[in-house]
């Protein structure tokens, strides 16, 4: 890589002008050292900074964890001349002490490295590997942990400049994060500089595949499929930087283990230059068979939309503009005037009126692309109103009560990549959970509790509300903003305009709606004639039940269903689930009562000739054939 990492570029700043350095972050990754005319590829981070240091003048450069004590580099101090030389520095005769001085402890380490901090002789370099595990927690230290690291401190305080190289001796602590540290320890402490190891940027995993021979673009490749491949894209260098652009947004995330792990997999698998980033799919998800890649499921989606429409009755125009997203998916083009293109596959915002089949639509959904109902996954967000729910949804952190279980929606997605995550009642959710949403959508991914990374690439997110149906008056009371009497046009536009109101006015995170875009799908009332139609299913439905689990034959006259009619237009402000109460209650319930009453349980036929819809409760009246 021409331009080297900003954590090297900063190092190389502040190693000469601190005597502290924390380094936290990605430190268990892998780095592509290639200072200097001979680069050496991808090495561990100790290795590196051994590499660092080394050509910066240091020759004495040892390391330190609670396992080993103090040790110099296996693979590059072979004869431990530099921790020979390191316990010269110390006052250590290591001939004599050797065992002992190997196997040191961290009772006396921080007293060793004061003393070697404050000599002048030889500029020396301590790499204190591991401390994240140097004491059980900042608010659990023992009196020993307070005296280490009280030592410490004063030794970083004192550290001096040697005389001859003019180098400035230096601690370098490596931890996960610099929490991990007491605070006191690195707050307000003008000795010590926290550098943050991040992950590959695009231009660095972009550079790697560019300008590294090992780790290269057609280093991924098996020979036999480099040699079928290879000359078609040399051909044409637009297409070739296109795939490798595409590639370089899928493994947004990845560290650069993982980076090479790709390499080898891709090399095992035989993947065809074309089908790179399907690659990310098999690393990300351990399946190559993806839902959204099926040439079965453009059939599906085209014969799917009629299907929803008999499903979710009365919603023509909010059908056909989720279906238009879902569509877009299926091409490719969800997310491509962005940037990231580990986007989720499709963001859907479902309001309007209660009863509508906003719910029923999710689960359609489902079942259209992924071949299961249960494949839509319900997040009742009202259970997520509190300031810790963050936490229950995605795993607390390491010390806290639940870290071990996960987070329940992480854990969800992991378990099932091809999704449709659906957030009921959003608006409920806590703040905390909507900062989340907004990487989700941004990202793609997200890092649980457990530090594992969820990819949300594969997931079609839906977000229900019934924002807009009531808005606040001048008094703070709620009162309606649209009615079952208005236009669907009208109904659309107010309910938008109060969704947009709330986010930006009330909730004060514009940021959310402009993830959510155009994406808002608003639901119409369900209208007598709709809600004959979903009465009539429902009778049908329930026809059909009996017919197959009791071999009877139910029948009615059209009188009964104008009655019950009836019934259902007085309970339309409750939607399609009005619907479901007045079959239950008129309906259902009166039926299984004169079964009962007449010992009927199979094997006849009824008609139900007349229904009381005034009586309490309801009668009917039933012939049996």
């Amino acid at each position: 890589m021409s331009e080297m990492m900003k954590w090297h570029q900063e190092l190389d700043v502040f190693y000469r002008i601190k005597s502290g350095i924390i380094l936290e972050g990605n430190i268990a990754d892998c780095y592509l050292y290639n200072e200097g005319d001979f680069p050496l590829g991808m090495i561990p981070l100790k290795d590196y900074l051994h590499h660092f240091f080394q050509r910066r003048g240091y020759e004495t450069i040892v390391y330190f964890d609670e396992i080993r004590g103090f040790y110099s580099s296996d693979t590059l101090d072979s004869q431990h001349n530099e921790l020979r030389k390191f316990a010269s520095l110390c006052g250590v005769n290591y001939s004599e002490r050797m065992q002992y001085f190997l196997t040191q402890k961290s009772n006396s380490a921080p007293e060793l490295i004061g003393t070697a901090l404050q000599q002048t002789e030889e500029p020396v370099v301590i790499v204190m590997d591991m401390a994240s595990r140097y004491i059980a927690g900042p608010d659990r230290m023992t009196m020993d942990d307070v005296k280490a690291f009280t030592q410490l401190q004063c030794a970083v305080a004192n550290a001096r400049m040697t005389t001859n190289k003019r180098l400035r001796n230096l601690l370098v602590f490596i931890t996960n994060k610099q929490n991990d540290l007491p605070a006191w320890f690195f707050l307000n402490n003008p000795s010590l500089k926290t550098l943050d190891l991040g992950l590959p940027t695009a231009k660095e995993r972009r550079a790697m595949l560019t300008e590294n021979d090992n780790l290269g673009f057609w280093e991924y490749f098996d020979g036999e499929v480099r040699r079928q491949d290879e000359p078609e894209y040399r051909q044409d260098a637009t297409a070739l930087n296109r795939l490798i652009d595409r590639f370089v947004a899928r493994t947004e995330g990845f560290t650069n283990s993982e980076l090479r792990d790709l390499k080898t997999l891709c090399r095992i698998r035989k993947i065809r230059v074309h089908d790179i980033c399907s690659l990310v799919d098999l690393y990300s998800y351990g399946k190559d068979d993806n839902p959204w890649q099926d040439q079965a499921l453009f059939k599906k989606l085209t014969e799917g939309q009629a299907g929803l429409e008999r499903r979710v009755k009365g919603q023509e125009a909010a059908v056909q503009q989720t279906m238009d997203v879902i569509k877009r998916s299926v091409i490719g083009l969800s997310g491509s005037q962005h940037s990231s293109h580990s986007k989720p596959k499709g963001v859907l915002f479902f309001a309007g009126p209660t009863g509508t089949g906003k719910t029923e639509t999710a689960k359609a959904l489902a079942e259209m692309i992924f071949g299961d109902e249960s494949a839509c996954i319900r997040f009742d967000m009202s259970e997520y109103s509190q300031s810790h729910s963050d936490q229950r949804l995605l795993g607390a952190p390491p010390g806290y009560v639940g870290y071990e279980a996960g987070g329940q929606l992480t854990n969800a997605v992991r378990k099932n990549p091809f999704s449709i995550l659906l957030f009921d009642e959003i608006e409920k959710a806590a703040p905390s959970i909507m900062d989340k949403f907004l990487q989700i959508l941004e990202d793609g991914r997200m890092t649980d509790g457990q530090g594992h990374t969820v990819y949300f690439s594969e997931c079609v997110i839906i977000f229900t509300s019934n924002l807009g149906i009531f808005v606040k008056g001048p008094e703070d009371e709620l009162i309606p903003n649209v009615n079952k009497d208005m236009p669907y046009e009208t109904v659309r536009d107010r309910v938008r305009s109060a969704i947009e109101n709330y986010f930006k006015l009330q909730l004060g995170r514009p940021e959310i709606l402009n993830r959510i875009g155009e994406n808002i799908v608003v639901f119409d009332y369900i209208h007598p004639d709709v809600a004959g139609q979903i009465l009539l299913g429902k009778m049908e439905k329930l026809k059909e039940n009996m017919k197959e689990n009791m071999n009877c034959d139910l029948d009615w006259e059209p009188e009964v269903f104008r009655k019950l009619m009836e019934l259902v237009c007085k309970n339309l402000d409750n939607g399609g689930r009005g619907v479901g109460n007045v079959m239950e209650s008129a309906w259902i319930n009166p039926l299984s009562r004169w079964m009962f009453d007449h010992r009927i349980q199979k094997n006849a036929t009824i008609n139900v000739t007349d229904i009381d819809t005034l009586s309490v409760p309801i009668q009917l009246t039933c012939e049996v054939k």
